[in-house]
């Protein structure tokens, strides 16, 4: 869906990396040796994402990267990073998470074979909500080393660390019913429910 959306598989990979870390600058080379992408494909990508607005470039000298002082004549390399600033950054953001794991075709199926899922929210980085400290919320019980497996291969896909909590339902009941502060900060934040068998709707 995304690289009918986007264009390509390329351009996707590297969105992906930009926005998932916008303080980060990265060199043509790096892309592709990373992302394991055609130097020419990520050369031209880049180029295309600047025009657009959604990445901004800068040159740095070899010298100064190292930590020397820069010198006449010495090589600059260009480097591109994410721009906070672009009118769209926060919705492409959010729809490129939210596609890499609703679009992930195995993911609900292997969380549902791990055991019972009566909940699971996506809230955090999938859904643009920088103010809670969680990513996903499951409430269930599953095998938890099956889990935790899971979830790591969902953070190397992503290229960053995923936050969860998992509850059993008596728990999540539990704090439900006192109207607990982390709970119904999820809750009443800004979240996506994949799974409900709790009538949170």
């Amino acid at each position: 869906m995304l690289e009918k959306l986007f264009g390509s598989k390329a351009r996707v990979k590297i969105l992906k990396l930009f926005l998932l870390h916008p303080q980060d600058k990265f060199y043509i080379r790096q892309l592709a040796r990373d992302l394991k992408l055609q130097l020419n494909s990520v050369r031209r990508e880049l180029e295309n994402l600047e025009n657009f607005g959604i990445l901004t470039s800068d040159f740095k000298s070899e010298a100064t990267e190292a930590g020397n002082q820069p010198t006449a004549g010495g090589q600059e390399k260009k480097y591109y990073r994410a721009n906070p600033d672009f009118v769209l950054f926060d919705e492409i953001k959010a729809l490129i998470v939210k596609a890499q794991i609703l679009y992930e075709k195995d993911f609900v199926r292997k969380l549902k074979s791990m055991g019972k899922i009566k909940l699971l929210i996506l809230t955090g980085i999938f859904a643009n909500n920088p103010s809670t400290l969680i990513d996903i919320l499951l409430v269930g019980r599953v095998n938890k080393a099956k889990l935790v497996k899971l979830i790591n291969e969902l953070e190397v896909e992503l290229g960053r660390e995923i936050n969860f909590t998992l509850f059993d339902p008596q728990e999540f009941k539990y704090r439900r019913d006192i109207t607990d502060i982390f709970l119904y900060g999820i809750l009443e934040g800004r979240k996506l429910v994949v799974i409900d068998e709790v009538g949170l709707s």
